[in-house]
């Protein structure tokens, strides 16, 4: 885990390359202030086809981390998620907020505990700024269905681990979160928030592939098994797909997309 740990952190790290933009017309950018980070965050928000002409229609909205590998293919390192092209496929009448990653500050950023070798633990802010400052800005000043029922959370590696520990702490405001390939191992602090955590009513979509580390598949059920204890396993509020082969990269996040959004619903 640790390999693929220093890997990824380079990949996500890293700024650029020389292939072309393939950012659609839909997507644009615009940078807010974080008090709670004390730095400009630049944020990248898709628009459905179709949201300039219709004036009363509002849009349920998922907020997403790493931004830089979701659009485009200029400003990811090893390939995007396609989130663009492949809504704009299904139609689907949601808005996207992605937000970049601090660079350096990445694992600060988007890890709530921190872990004795690679630091971080300072989540709490970034979450802060989502719920306080970036979702209040997007509902004022575009048209979203800003009910919980109506938000998800999604990301990948440290972002699905920021996901989840978001939908958990924030019912409230995140009603469904898509976690990706979580790095559940950077604190088992993770699994007690989510013991102490009172009845958790968010629905999670989990991602991973059988192929990433030894521990990921375990990681994964093992929490799975803790949110059953929090809600009725009836209730069916937790999907789970185990990808054959699967790697931790863009490629399973990126096949993994749609059928999440789906089922997460919009």
């Amino acid at each position: 885990m640790k390999r693929i740990f220093l890997t990824i952190l380079l990949l996500f790290v890293f700024v650029g390359n020389a292939q072309q933009s393939t950012v659609s017309k839909n997507v644009s950018t615009f940078t807010i202030e974080s008090p709670q980070l004390k730095t400009t965050k630049k944020i990248w928000l898709y628009l459905p086809e179709g949201y300039s002409a219709s004036v009363k229609k509002r849009y349920s909205v998922i907020y997403m981390q790493d931004a830089q590998n979701l659009f485009d293919a200029k400003t990811s390192f090893v390939g995007e998620w396609n989130v663009d092209e492949k809504l704009d496929s299904l139609k689907a009448p949601v808005i996207v907020v992605g937000i970049e990653h601090g660079n350096d500050k990445r694992i600060d950023e988007l890890t709530p505990y921190k872990n004795e070798k690679y630091g971080g633990g300072k989540a709490d802010d970034y979450v802060d700024f989502i719920v306080n400052t970036l979702k209040p800005y997007i509902d004022k000043n575009f048209r979203t269905k800003p009910k919980a029922k109506n938000t998800t959370i999604m990301g990948s590696s440290l972002g699905g681990l920021v996901s989840y520990y978001a939908a958990v702490k924030y019912p409230q405001v995140f009603g469904n979160a898509g976690v990706f390939s979580p790095s559940f191992w950077f604190s088992n602090d993770i699994y007690t928030f989510t013991e102490q955590s009172p009845k958790i009513k968010s629905r999670f979509y989990f991602l991973c592939g059988d192929k990433e580390d030894e521990n990921m598949v375990g990681d994964l059920t093992k929490m799975e098994r803790l949110l059953d204890t929090k809600r009725c396993y009836c209730l069916h509020l937790t999907k789970t797909k185990i990808i054959k082969g699967g790697e931790h990269n863009e490629k399973l996040w990126r096949d993994g997309f749609v059928k999440a959004v789906l089922w997460l619903g919009f």
